[in-house]
C-alpha cells in the first residue's frame, strides 16, 4: 500500500490546485464565497501532505494491479474532496447530496439534487462545470500528463482506467506524450466550443461552463431549465455539433489534426455509426411525434427530438423541454441509444459504439457458422481483424453491465421507487447520461430520492465511468490475496 499511497498523495496535492479556479471566478464576480474556496484549499492541501509525509520513504513504481486500486482512489477520494465548497457554501446540504452532485460531476454524468441553480453563487456553478470537463478526458489521464515531473509512471493508471478493447492503442511512444496531445486536443476544441456560444449569445460564465459540460458530455447547466433557459436555435445547434465530436474517438480528432485530413474519420468505423444511427433516430422519432399528434410541425418536432436526442444519446444531458411527456416508446428509445452511441476514447460512457459493433459482427459470425459449421469467418471491423480474445472481452464487459443494470434496478425497486423511474435512473447513471424518466426526468431531478437510492445511483455513475470491471476487480477476493 506504501506506493499507492505515494502516488495518491501526490494527486491530491495536485488536485488541491484546482480551487484556485473558482477562486479567481468567486473574486471576479464577487459572490462571497472566496473564504470557503481558501479553506477547501488548505484542508486539501494538508490532507496530501498528511499522507505524503509518512509514506515519502515509499517508491513509485506500480504495478498493474496497483494502478486499480489507486484509480478507484483517486475518483472516489477527489468525489469526497470535492464536497468541500458546496458543503460550506450551500445550506443544508447533506454530504450525500453533495458527494452524488460530485461524483455526477466528475464522471460526466449531469445528474443533478440541486435547485436554485440560477441562484447559486458563480463560482460554485463554475466548479461544477469544471469538475465535468475534469473528468470529461479522466482525472487520471490528466494526471500522467504531469505524473513524469513528479517520477512516477502513467501506463498503469490508464490501463485500469480503460478496460476496454481499445485500451492499448497508443498515439506516441510514451503515455505522457499521449496524455498532453489528447488534452491539446480537448482544450482546443473546447475553446473554440466556449467562443461559438459566446458569439451566439451568451455571457462569458455560461459559455465557459456549457463549453465545459458540451465537450466533456457531462450535462451540467447554470439554470434550473438547462439549455432551454436560453430559447435559442443557434446554441442548439453549436451544442449538438460539439457533442457529437465529444462523442467521437479523441485520438480519431488527433490524427485528423495532425493529418490535416478526414480520412482518419471515414475509416472510423465508429464515428460513421455514430452518425449514421443519430441521423436515423431523429428522423424517425420526428416522424412518429408527427404521426401521433404530439406535433404538427415536422420542423419544430427535429428541431426538439434532434437536440435531446444528441444530448442525452451521447451521454451529455442537456435538456431544452420536458421530452418525458412524449409518448414512452421516444424517451426510452433515446435511452436505449445512450446506451450505445458514444465511440472509445469519447467523453461519453455506456457500452460504446465499438463494444455494440463487436456484438453485432459477432452475431452475424454466429449466423454464419450455424449455416456454415466448417467455414473460418474472421471478425472484421473496416479492414481490422478482432481478436477473439477481444471478442470474449466485449462479451465479458456486456455482460456484467447487464447485469450491473438488472441487480441495480431491483434493488432501486425493492426501495420503494416505482419501476419506470428506478430503471431509467440506473440506465441514465451507468451511462453517465444525466436525466432519466419518472421522479428523475429532465422536469425533475434527484433530490427526492432517499440517501440509501442516492448512494446506489452514485455506485452506478463509478460502475459507469470505470467500466465496471476496474470496480469489480478491486472488490474480488483474489484481488487481495498474495
Amino acid at each position: 500500500m506504501g506506493p499507492i499511497l505515494q502516488v495518491f498523495s501526490r494527486l491530491v496535492l495536485l488536485a488541491s490546485g484546482f480551487f484556485l479556479f473558482p477562486l479567481l471566478v468567486s473574486l471576479i464576480y464577487q459572490d462571497g464565497t472566496a473564504w470557503e474556496w481558501l479553506l477547501s484549499l488548505f484542508l486539501t492541501l494538508g490532507l496530501g501532505l498528511a499522507l505524503w509525509a509518512p509514506t515519502r520513504i515509499h517508491g513509485t513504481d506500480l504495478k498493474t494491479r496497483d494502478g486499480f486500486l489507486l484509480v478507484v482512489l483517486m475518483w472516489t477520494g477527489f468525489a469526497a474532496v470535492a464536497t468541500l465548497p458546496l458543503l460550506l457554501s450551500i445550506k443544508g446540504l447533506s454530504f450525500t447530496d453533495a458527494y452524488f452532485e460530485t461524483a455526477s460531476g466528475l464522471t460526466t454524468t449531469g445528474s443533478t439534487v440541486l435547485t436554485g441553480l440560477d441562484q447559486l453563487p458563480e463560482a460554485i456553478n463554475f466548479w461544477r462545470h469544471f469538475l465535468n470537463w475534469i473528468g470529461g478526458m479522466g482525472i487520471i489521464v490528466l494526471a500522467v500528463a504531469i505524473l513524469p515531473l513528479l517520477g512516477v509512471g502513467g501506463m498503469q493508471l490508464v490501463k485500469a482506467e480503460t478496460p476496454g478493447p481499445m485500451k492499448d492503442d497508443k498515439l506516441a511512444p510514451r503515455i505522457a506524450v499521449v496524455a498532453k496531445n489528447l488534452y491539446l486536443v480537448y482544450s482546443g476544441i473546447t475553446l473554440a466550443c466556449i467562443l461559438a456560444l459566446k458569439a451566439a449569445g451568451m455571457n462569458w460564465l455560461d459559455a465557459i461552463c456549457h463549453g465545459f459540460a458540451t465537450l466533456s458530455l457531462g450535462g451540467f447547466s447554470t439554470h434550473d431549465s438547462s439549455v432551454g433557459y436560453f430559447q435559442s436555435l443557434s446554441i442548439e445547434l453549436i451544442m449538438i455539433f460539439f457533442m457529437m465530436l465529444a462523442a467521437m474517438n479523441f485520438p480519431t480528432h488527433y490524427q485528423a489534426l495532425r493529418d490535416r485530413s478526414l480520412k482518419p474519420y471515414l475509416r472510423d468505423p465508429e464515428a460513421k455509426a455514430l452518425w449514421l444511427l443519430m441521423l436515423v433516430s431523429a428522423l424517425g422519432l420526428s416522424l412518429y411525434l408527427v404521426a401521433q399528434g404530439t406535433y404538427n410541425d415536422f420542423g419544430k418536432a427535429l428541431r426538439d427530438v434532434g437536440f435531446n436526442l444528441v444530448s442525452v444519446g451521447t451521454d451529455s444531458g442537456f435538456a431544452s423541454m420536458d421530452y418525458g411527456q412524449w409518448p414512452i416508446f421516444v424517451p426510452l428509445w433515446i435511452l436505449l441509444v445512450s446506451s450505445i452511441a458514444a465511440g472509445s476514447g469519447s467523453t461519453g460512457g455506456g457500452i460504446k459504439m465499438i463494444r455494440t459493433l463487436v456484438i453485432a459482427k459477432q452475431g452475424e459470425r454466429e449466423i454464419q457458422r450455424l449455416i456454415h459449421p466448417a467455414g473460418i469467418f474472421p471478425l472484421r471491423l473496416g479492414k481490422t481483424v478482432i481478436a477473439n480474445k477481444v471478442v470474449f472481452a466485449v462479451l465479458a464487459f456486456v455482460f456484467f453491465y447487464f447485469m450491473s443494470m438488472v441487480m441495480l434496478t431491483l434493488i432501486l425497486t425493492a426501495s420503494g421507487l416505482d419501476f419506470l423511474t428506478a430503471l431509467s435512473a440506473i440506465v441514465a447513471t451507468l451511462n453517465n447520461a444525466g436525466p432519466g424518466l419518472g421522479q428523475v426526468g429532465p422536469a425533475g431531478n434527484y433530490q427526492g430520492l432517499s440517501d440509501f437510492q442516492t448512494w446506489i445511483c452514485t455506485l452506478s455513475m463509478l460502475l459507469g465511468r470505470l467500466e465496471c470491471f476496474t470496480i469489480f476487480v478491486v472488490l474480488s477476493p483474489a484481488f487481495w490475496r498474495r
